[in-house]
């Protein structure tokens, strides 16, 4: 575990036992706060900034760091005397609040994300910062915007809120209380632990994973053919209580109801649309986290999280009940064990090295690369944040308005999303309605579907 006060010496947080160390990508968000009560120094930037340096160089140095590539392992180094702080930038819009509230919901990336080079580690691309933030404000001072990003390498979903709830503490305490010494309510800790003690070597078929051509390798997603539009579908509470009635049927979870619902709606309007297609693969990823099964706190900083992938051909989901779906949904997700998890580590860093050995005789070599990347036909890839404290976010100022995932135009993306309602995190989240983000081919129709119509509240089209 690392230490908070360590001196001027060099200190190397490996990367590699993250478990996800593949995940070389950056994620973002907006996040609305309104000033309705008209507050002066509304969510000030040196505020902010100061605050976030605070959290950095106390509780937080890998992210005050700088990726190092050794050989098969990746590390963060950073040194006690020398932080590299988050990058910072603010700019103020002459629109209304009404306007830039329209910009987070159209998602307007370019003005209020902040820029960031690719996040892939390489030893020509190692000074990658870990969060960058972009805050916006406006001349009438009615609302501001937060755009952050950070390096999925880092930090997973669940370090990323615990991160971001803890920086809001500490301003919030700041502000009430100045010249107090700095809070947190959830100290991070650091290191994932050996594996190999916690689990025997098992090995298994990670199909989460492909070897690829050289020429065709990439860890970004490549556009295709369609028009890509975005659709906001909402789950009502009641709408809710009936899915997890459904999956109580099934004997299968209420995330697990709603990835098989869409993955077989998606498939049937699909085939609809394009019959040609029946043979096509189409390939379910969902992200999931085991911190659980190995036992690791919620507040440990690092990014544990497995695609697990089962790929079917678009007429048979099309065709399958949908009982027959979500029992195939929780077999591919309950395949997530700890056993499983440090397997799939192994074979991570076993094709690393292997992959080095390559360049070093030269030899070109296939690559590997997360198969939900890789090209097919159709794709469902599912994230879930529904259960994370993402509405907590209380600098002194109160908790925001809106929070957006960015637009991600590839085919197939959908994200299950809490709403303004949510009262905080985990099973409070229940009663609040539900924001389902999914990318799709614009020959898609949701309003077609029995099961997907329900839910439909627009489409962006990007």
């Amino acid at each position: 575990m690392l230490q908070a006060d360590m001196g001027a010496g060099e200190v190397r947080y490996p990367v590699t036992n993250n478990i996800s160390y593949m995940y070389q990508v950056y994620c973002s968000y907006i996040m609305l706060y309104k000033n309705e009560a008209n507050q002066d120094g509304f969510m000030a930037a040196q505020h902010l900034q100061d605050g976030l340096n605070k959290l950095v160089r106390k509780y937080y140095q890998p992210v005050a760091g700088w990726f190092d590539v050794r050989g098969d392992e990746i590390d963060v180094v950073y040194y006690g005397d020398k932080f590299n702080d988050p990058p910072f930038s603010v700019q103020t819009l002459s629109i209304d609040g009404q306007e830039l509230a329209g910009e987070v919901y159209k998602s307007n990336v370019e003005l209020l994300v902040p820029e960031c080079r690719s996040g892939f580690i390489s030893r020509e691309n190692r000074e990658i910062p870990m969060f960058l933030v972009r805050a916006t404000y406006l001349e009438s001072g009615e609302a501001m915007t937060l755009g952050v990003t950070y390096h999925h390498s880092l930090m997973d979903g669940t370090a990323f809120w615990t991160f971001m709830n803890n920086w809001a503490c500490l301003c919030k305490h700041i502000y009430e209380y100045p010249g107090s010494a700095p809070m947190i309510p959830n100290a991070p800790t650091f290191g994932v632990p050996d594996l190999g003690r916690l689990c025997e070597d098992v090995g298994f078929e990670h199909s989460e994973y492909s070897l690829v051509d050289p020429s065709r390798f990439t860890r970004v997603f490549l556009p295709g053919k369609d028009e890509i539009r975005e659709n906001l579908l909402v789950i009502s509470v009641e709408q809710q209580q009936e899915l997890r009635r459904m999956a109580r049927e099934f004997g299968v979870s209420f995330n697990t109801i709603i990835c098989a619902i869409f993955w077989k709606e998606i498939s049937v309007l699909r085939f609809r649309a394009r019959p040609s297609t029946e043979e096509d693969l189409s390939l379910f990823t969902c992200a999931t986290n085991p911190r659980a099964q190995l036992g690791l706190p919620k507040n440990l900083c690092a990014s544990p999280v497995v695609n697990l992938a089962a790929p079917r051909p678009i007429g048979e989901i099309a065709a399958m009940e949908l009982r027959d779906v979500a029992l195939l949904v929780d077999e591919t997700v309950a395949k997530g064990t700890a056993e499983y998890v440090y397997s799939s580590t192994r074979y991570l860093l076993e094709q690393r090295q292997r992959e080095i050995g390559n360049e070093k005789s030269g030899v070109a070599g296939d690559k590997l690369m997360l198969v939900y990347v890789c090209p097919a036909y159709a794709k469902c890839v599912v994230s879930s944040s529904r259960n994370f404290p993402i509405y907590q976010s209380d600098f002194g100022f109160g908790r925001p308005d809106y929070v957006r995932p960015p637009y991600l135009p590839f085919d197939g993306c959908l994200r299950i999303w809490p709403t303004p309602m949510s009262a905080g995190s985990g099973a409070s989240n229940n009663e609040a309605p539900l924001e389902i983000y999914v990318s799709l081919p614009d020959y898609v129709d949701f309003t077609q579907s029995p099961l997907l119509s329900p839910f439909v509240v627009s489409s962006l089209i990007h």
